[in-house]
């Protein structure tokens, strides 16, 4: 049984096809064969929280990605990525906001035991579920090191 992303992601797919919207349709083809190889490669059927966790790692690919791109001053490539982006981003849950963001952030600190770096590990391993596809998790590590190591 597919996940309720898989459904909608494959609902999208047909309709992309019926308005020949062969941007969007290449997006989540890509989605779609990034499902099947991690279903193929790992022999499992992927429920919602790995859906989410695979969307999220193509969006951070993307951004790694136009940034290469820009830096190479090859805009018309790193357009392509941001339009993936969007694309990708349209099946991940709304993103926290940094209020939100920081109040999670410091109730996993309260909840860690030991202090300073020792505690990265357990306050990230805390957060990353709850935060899955709804925060930059790289930009969320940085914030969690700055608040460890002040």
């Amino acid at each position: 049984m597919a996940s309720e992303t898989q459904a909608a992601i494959k609902a999208d797919m047909k309709e992309a096809m019926k308005s020949r919207d062969k941007e969007r349709l290449a997006t989540i083809r890509l989605m779609q064969a990034e499902f099947k190889r991690v279903e193929v490669d790992e022999r499992i059927e992927l429920d919602e929280a790995r859906v989410l966790a695979i969307l999220d790692k193509m969006v951070k690919q993307r951004r790694d990605s136009e940034q290469q791109y820009r830096d190479a001053g090859r805009d018309e490539l790193a357009a392509i990525e941001v339009a993936e982006i969007a694309v990708i981003q349209t099946y991940l849950p709304e993103q926290l906001g940094d209020d939100e963001l920081d109040a999670l952030i410091d109730a996993a600190i309260a909840a860690a035991d030991g202090e300073g770096m020792q505690a990265m590990g357990a306050v990230m391993g805390q957060l990353k579920p709850q935060l899955q596809g709804r925060a930059d998790m790289g930009a969320v590590s940085q914030k969690v090191k700055a608040r460890l190591t002040a």
